[in-house]
């Protein structure tokens, strides 16, 4: 495979961790490093796009050690799997996802995706994140997937009037929480303030261990 920066080869290296500790109760960690090697191939020669790269193998390699476990009956993970979605997958679901991440301690598998993705990402998304000392680990904005679906125990529709019919049959909650699509940052900070309020109720409902401190925000 051709050689890339450090800092690919580290995200790549960190793509593979949590993969391994994500599905260590069914995969050795040398299926897990064969799953994604090959993904890794397969991106690298298909892709035009270098920096999305780790996103997308982080998607796809999940979504094969999934498919494999289902068909082979191996066991998943206990925790409990959370699924967030707003109309774009350019701001409300992707800082509520790395926050219930951030704040579970990686106690929960998360995912976001959007009703109708543009591609885009809201500037202000890993501002706040950031403020927060939390890294947005998976920018490329996503669709609603019906593996994703099928994986959720908690589907969160953020701001979404789409239809719940694709939802149904399925633990839904839905969050009444504006859009920061073309606000400026003090409104994208008060957004991501109730978002992580609201994050750490659902983890409260589902007993698992908040973390509490406080995060020192960057001044404007």
């Amino acid at each position: 495979m051709q050689a890339r920066s450090p800092m690919y080869e580290r995200t790549l290296r960190r793509v593979q961790r949590d993969l391994t500790e994500r599905f260590a109760a069914g995969f050795t960690a040398d299926e897990v490093a064969e799953v994604v090697t090959r993904g890794r191939r397969q991106l690298e020669e298909n892709g035009r796009h270098p920096e999305f790269i780790p996103a997308l193998l982080e998607h796809w390699a999940r979504d094969e050690l999934l498919a494999t476990a289902r068909a082979e009956g191996r066991a998943l993970s206990p925790l409990p799997k959370l699924l967030f979605v707003c109309e774009h997958n350019e701001g409300r679901s992707q800082v509520a996802g790395a926050l219930a991440e951030h704040l579970s301690g990686g106690q929960v598998l998360v995912r976001s995706a959007g009703i109708n993705p543009t591609g885009r990402l809201n500037p202000h998304a890993a501002t706040v994140l950031a403020e927060r000392g939390i890294e947005l680990r998976n920018p490329l904005p996503q669709t609603v997937h019906a593996d994703a679906l099928d994986a959720a125990d908690v589907i969160v529709l953020i701001g979404c009037c789409e239809d719940e019919a694709d939802f149904a049959g399925r633990r839904t909650l839905r969050w009444d929480v504006d859009d920061p699509y073309a606000q400026d940052l003090s409104t994208a900070r008060r957004i991501a303030d109730e978002l992580e309020a609201r994050v750490r109720a659902l983890l409260a409902e589902l007993e698992v261990p908040v973390l509490e401190q406080e995060v020192a925000r960057t001044a404007s």
